[in-house]
């Protein structure tokens, strides 16, 4: 098995003035190839700091990928110091990327300064990927000090993720790859402390080459993955589908998707195989739960339409939610909720609706304390409301609200759709 390092260099990143997602994009691509990502760092733009970390990472890893640090600025010192590393003795014009350094700077209209052109400079001992995106050339080093393979990326997002396909088909080429498979269940309705202990038994007898990873999220549950690293991929496949299997005996209706997927993407699914639509009849999630559903392509399809409900005299006038009704048992409430979600389903002629009502914070009411939701479905085969109550700040709760919403709908879809 390959084994990789990422290395992000930038002081803008230590000082959190730029988000890392070069790192993130790496690892996929590089996990997809069959090259299993063992660290990651992000260190300063020192040389000193620079030498050491990779010169201890190509003594370790097969692979070595760095980004940044390549533009025409002062502060760009990586590639000097992965020059002195490799044992270079001097610089060479690399034709290609001189050629993309006019190319780029006249179809802007900028002047070119001797400081792009130095650009297209590289250390004797590097291989050239000539960027088609930028101005910095790719950089690949060989064995460098008896060690791994470098390769050294502009730190620029998009250039960075232009040359990814290119670096990991270098790979391929110069690397006996094995397969990594990874598979994922969706869950949502319970904790991951509970979660943890209903599946012990299963997950204690894993064979020693599997791995199961917990990555839960407030959207969209608990995402649990299992990974097998090398092996014959067709063999290593019948045997993670014997786990999976397992586990979704375990845990039954709490499982809503076998993909790295959402609550909104499965209700769509389901709504979309049956033909059939949904509504949404919003309070206190003040729109996310139809956010969240048309942020599925395709959503037209089944998604008719919402009412932001915020005020209790859209309530009564739009939805039709009765006076006496909030004035009994108030507007945060079963009997509200269900008439919300009733109201909803009449005038848009959807086949379900869903209801909020609730209290984000940061206060509660005299029935009610804060956290508290009431949510509600209607459909054709009747209405059913549940409540919950959380304890976080009003955008946790809000999220918690919507998505609680959703796996609410998402139960009763998967039973009166039988899927």
């Amino acid at each position: 098995m390959v084994e990789a390092l990422v290395c992000t260099i930038g002081d803008e990143i230590l000082i959190g003035q730029v988000i890392d997602i070069n790192s993130s994009r790496l690892a996929l691509a590089l996990e997809e190839a069959g090259i299993h990502v063992k660290r990651m760092v992000s260190i300063g733009d020192t040389r000193e700091e620079i030498a050491s970390v990779i010169s201890d990472a190509l003594s370790r890893h097969a692979v070595v990928i760095t980004t940044g640090g390549l533009g025409p600025t002062k502060d760009d010192i990586t590639k000097a110091v992965l020059g002195q590393i490799s044992g270079s003795k001097g610089y060479v014009v690399h034709p290609g990327q001189l050629e993309m350094v006019h190319r780029i700077l006249e179809s802007r209209g900028l002047d070119i300064l001797a400081s792009n052109l130095a650009q297209a400079q590289v250390p004797d001992t590097a291989e050239v990927i000539v960027n088609k995106l930028g101005t910095a050339p790719i950089m690949v080093f060989r064995n460098v000090r008896g060690g791994g393979t470098l390769y050294a990326l502009p730190g620029v997002p998009h250039e960075a993720a232009g040359a990814i396909p290119e670096v990991v088909e270098d790979i391929r080429k110069h690397q006996p790859l094995g397969s990594i498979l990874h598979r994922n269940i969706m869950v949502y309705g319970i904790a991951e402390s509970a979660l943890s202990e209903q599946i012990a038994p299963w997950e204690d007898a894993l064979p020693a080459d599997m791995h199961l990873a917990y990555l839960p999220n407030p959207l969209t549950g608990i995402r649990l993955r299992l990974s097998v690293y090398g092996g014959e991929a067709e063999h290593q496949q019948k045997r993670m589908e014997t786990q999976i299997d397992r586990l979704k005996e375990l845990l039954g209706p709490l499982v809503y998707s076998e993909k790295d997927s959402n609550l909104e993407t499965a209700i769509g699914e389901m709504l979309k195989k049956a033909g059939k639509t949904l509504s949404a009849a919003e309070s206190c999630t003040g729109g996310e739960i139809a956010h969240l559903i048309t942020s599925v392509p395709g959503s037209s399809a089944y998604f008719l339409g919402s009412v932001t409900s915020y005020a209790i005299s859209v309530k009564e006038t739009v939805l039709g939610v009765p006076a006496k009704t909030i004035e009994s048992f108030g507007v945060v409430s079963a009997e509200v909720a269900a008439a919300m979600a009733e109201g909803c389903r009449r005038i848009t002629g959807s086949d379900y609706a869903v209801s909020t009502t609730g209290l984000a914070g940061p206060a509660g009411d005299e029935r009610n304390p804060v956290g508290t939701v009431w949510i509600g479905v209607a459909g054709p085969t009747g209405t059913r409301t549940v409540s919950y109550c959380y304890k976080n700040d009003r955008k946790r709760n809000i999220e918690r609200f919507s998505a609680s919403a959703l796996n609410f709908l998402r139960l009763i879809l998967q039973n009166e759709l039988k899927y």
